[in-house]
């Protein structure tokens, strides 16, 4: 990589033309070429102070927030959101206040990024999703070949979920509130009556909920301990969609 292929690469992520991941099949991979293009910018970046709006903020000169205009068609409503450089907002998101999408993340179309939401780095958001707010994306750099967290077209994440460490919720999931998904977590399917595993990818229109399981060991069953576990309690139908129905007034 030349020394200044990481600006053209940040470039190329802001308006959509590469992504830190992408889908291959039913799998997502990693783009290599852009995270070690971000890890590149920030070994070249040298800390500055920030002026104008920014007054008092120490960050990388290189990375700095990313501004909009209106013919973008994005709404970031004020009250202490960012973009950072080298993210990707498509036309007619929402960004509500404070909420933060860091390098390399992408957020597509008619999605809305609640209060207090975070889009990790590298994180990919699709099409009409709802992160509601306090969900937290966790942001995937190192090690390069890693994919990050992926939430696909058409999902819902219910308020305070955590989604880390390179999930991937397929289209249409519902993701209730305090959902924590990660790759040491396994899922557990009550519709298929099986264990999707650590880390399992959810599936299609799945709708997931906080649960419990027993804790193994003598000691914590004689305790009556549970530590927390993802449940697929029920897949989408008719009466979910309705209830999800996003507002196009909204956008």
């Amino acid at each position: 990589m030349s020394d200044n292929n990481w600006e053209e690469i940040l470039d190329k992520l802001e308006t959509g033309e590469v992504r830190a991941a992408e889908p291959k099949g039913d799998r997502w991979e990693a783009n290599r070429e852009v995270k070690e293009a971000i890890l590149a910018s920030f070994s070249a970046g040298e800390n500055t102070e920030y002026s104008g709006i920014y007054d008092g903020f120490v960050d990388k000169h290189n990375l700095p927030p990313r501004r909009f205009s209106a013919d973008e068609n994005v709404r970031l409503v004020p009250g202490g959101s960012s973009v950072r450089r080298g993210a990707y907002v498509a036309e007619n998101v929402i960004i509500m206040p404070p909420a933060y999408v860091n390098v390399g993340g992408y957020v597509d179309e008619g999605s809305m990024i609640d209060s207090h939401a975070l889009v990790g780095s590298c994180a990919q958001v699709g099409k009409n999703v709802h992160l509601s707010a306090g969900v937290q994306l966790g942001g995937v750099l190192e090690p390069v070949g890693l994919s990050p967290v992926v939430i696909e077209d058409d999902c819902f994440i219910g308020a305070g979920s955590v989604i880390v460490e390179g999930i991937l919720v397929k289209k249409g999931a519902v993701i209730a509130p305090g959902v924590t998904l990660s790759k040491s977590i396994p899922v557990y399917d009550c519709v298929n009556e099986e264990v999707l595993g650590k880390g399992a990818d959810i599936p299609e229109r799945a709708v997931v909920v906080p649960g419990t399981r027993p804790m193994s060991g003598e000691w914590a069953q004689e305790q009556g301990l549970n530590v927390s576990c993802p449940l697929i309690v029920k897949y989408r139908d008719a009466d979910s969609d309705a209830s999800l129905e996003l507002e196009d007034a909204l956008r």
